[in-house]
């Protein structure tokens, strides 16, 4: 597929990890693709490999990986060629950024939190450039609804809700490409989390980012998402435009996760999903969803292949070959 005009694609990412029990497969065979402005939202139950999609994205990998390849083209470049010098002085940070789970606990409670948000611009840490940082900073706090003379004052002093923005302003500040979101809501209060997701819309408006946005939260994601992508046992069963994929899901994983969020047009009897997905350790060469599936039939003891059943509405499953 042409990429020239793709601001963001992953092609046949890989990802596993050696342990003491054996080789955990994270992230297998996933491919999508994004334009520059569009909110992707990766919905998936707790361990299916959201978290590890991103790190592999940004490659914050810990040591015992075992299998890490792939293509990642940003702006048609494939990333992934680059040596790990090169991508942390010249990608991570800087092109792609990311917020990650409970990053509003990860601020250093002794450094002001100035300090914290302009490190990514300072080099040479002489005058002016120090300068030029505040003035982004301030900027930046505006951008995301933080008064600017919070900057003079330590992470303890701040609500939960007003570190988020604070880390939130420290990936927005080198004006990155690309911005990955990894539960950003996930340990507030309501109202917080509500106010946090204004926030992103209003960026997203006003500036055109481009985010990758993890979550559970299907029902407050999909006010943000242009596209939606659907991860289990590791794999991307399902990606589309949002507004399809939450109105007409085809995979019956997907259909079940819909299925399971209230919704203030209709009346519906809310459904739950039994069961556990399979173990990543040594996931099976069937369909991974064929055990708590009810519309499993005899192919799907085969691996599934990936399907588009609309333009740009794909699927991995059997029952659409």
């Amino acid at each position: 597929m042409n990429t020239q005009n793709d601001q963001f694609r992953v092609e046949n990412l890989y990802l596993s990890f050696s342990t003491r029990r054996g080789t955990v497969q994270a992230v297998e065979d996933v491919t999508f693709t994004m334009n520059r402005g569009q909110t992707m939202v990766l919905v998936g139950e707790s361990g299916c490999g959201k978290t590890s999609l991103g790190r592999a994205i940004l490659r914050l990998l810990p040591r015992n990986v075992q299998d890490y390849r792939g293509k990642v083209f940003l702006n048609s470049q494939d990333i992934m060629k680059l040596s790990r010098e090169k991508f942390r002085r010249e990608i991570r940070w800087k092109k792609i950024a990311m917020v990650p789970q409970a990053a509003m606990n990860s601020l250093n409670p002794v450094i002001k939190v100035s300090e914290q948000v302009i490190e990514p611009l300072i080099k040479r840490g002489t005058g002016r450039e120090r300068r030029k940082a505040m003035e982004k900073a301030r900027e930046v706090f505006q951008l995301v609804g933080v008064p600017q003379d919070f900057l003079e004052r330590y992470p303890f002093e701040l609500s939960g809700g007003m570190r988020q923005r604070v880390i939130l302003a420290m990936a927005l500040i080198t004006n990155p490409d690309l911005v990955i979101l990894d539960e950003p809501t996930s340990a507030l209060d309501l109202l917080t989390q509500a106010n946090i997701m204004n926030v992103l819309k209003r960026i997203k408006q006003e500036r055109g980012f481009t985010f990758i946005l993890i979550t559970h939260d299907i029902a407050t994601s999909s006010e943000l998402a242009d596209l939606a992508g659907i991860m289990y046992a590791g794999q991307l069963v399902e990606f589309s435009r949002a507004y399809n994929l939450f109105r007409e899901p085809f995979h019956p994983y997907s259909r079940k996760l819909m299925a399971s969020v209230p919704s203030l047009q209709e009346k519906k009897e809310l459904e739950y999903l039994p069961g556990q997905p399979p173990s990543l350790l040594e996931p099976p060469q069937t369909c991974r969803f064929l055990d708590r599936c009810p519309d499993s039939f005899e192919r799907c003891e085969q691996e599934p292949p990936v399907i588009e059943v609309k333009e740009g509405h794909q699927v991995k499953c059997w029952l659409y070959k």
